[in-house]
């Protein structure tokens, strides 16, 4: 079961991975890129400033960023593929391409859209509160919003759909950490167009590996069940 799990995150997380890489490419790259063209052009408005800070190593524009970029998401990609599988085995929940795609979509609407209401994606050059803060404010909501669709989806008592609605509800009442001056160097129009394909992207990587898990994991049992039929006895 583990070897046939581990299996199942590395080949769905590759396979969307690229693909999505490959999407990413040619829609929210050559966003970042042209933040980046206003963000250095603000640092360089900074007389002197820009010149004697000491600049951190980065990817080569073209091929080199290309590929790492390929390789950070291929990464990722393979992450939550098996969060997303240790999270279906755990709840006994049935491993099939439908009830992964439904999986994919709560976990896309815990860790994109509920945290997008306090923290929107950002480019570079964008006005953001403290570092830490906001992430564990974005840990509380996933946490609390994926434990709130928990209860309200797979649970019968009211009391429990109940406080899953409380807590789907709880991180906005306490809301997000705000930049204390809200300065940006990047065009409303630009963020705004960034932040609304972030999430279409981050919305169909979820729901492609939610189904590619579904997918490979009935290929390897049908391949595992056609290998013991037809073994010796």
């Amino acid at each position: 079961m583990i070897q046939r799990a581990l299996a199942v995150g590395v080949i769905a997380g590759l396979a969307v991975g690229l693909a999505m890489a490959a999407l990413q490419h040619v829609t929210t790259t050559p966003l970042i890129l042209a933040a980046e063209v206003y963000e250095t052009a603000a640092e360089h408005s900074h007389a002197g400033e820009a010149a004697t800070e000491e600049q951190a190593w980065a990817p080569a524009e073209g091929l080199e960023r290309t590929i790492a970029t390929s390789v950070a998401t291929s990464a990722a990609a393979t992450g939550y593929a098996l969060m997303l599988l240790a999270l279906m085995l755990l709840a006994g929940e049935p491993i099939e391409p439908l009830r992964g795609l439904a999986w994919g979509a709560c976990a896309f609407a815990a860790t994109g859209l509920a945290t997008s209401l306090g923290l929107a994606p950002e480019l570079p050059g964008s006005a953001a509160g403290d570092l830490l803060s906001r992430q564990i404010w974005w840990i509380a909501t996933v946490a609390l919003t994926g434990a709130g669709l928990f209860a309200l989806l797979r649970m019968e008592a009211p009391l429990a759909k109940l406080i899953g609605a409380a807590l789907i509800i709880a991180p906005h009442l306490v809301g997000a950490p705000q930049p204390a001056a809200p300065m940006s160097t990047v065009p409303a129009e630009l963020a705004a167009r960034f932040t609304a394909t972030s999430l279409a992207m981050h919305a169909l990587t979820w729901i492609l590996l939610g189904a590619m898990i579904g997918f490979v994991w009935r290929w390897l049992a049908d391949k595992d069940a056609a290998v013991q039929a037809g073994a010796p006895t």
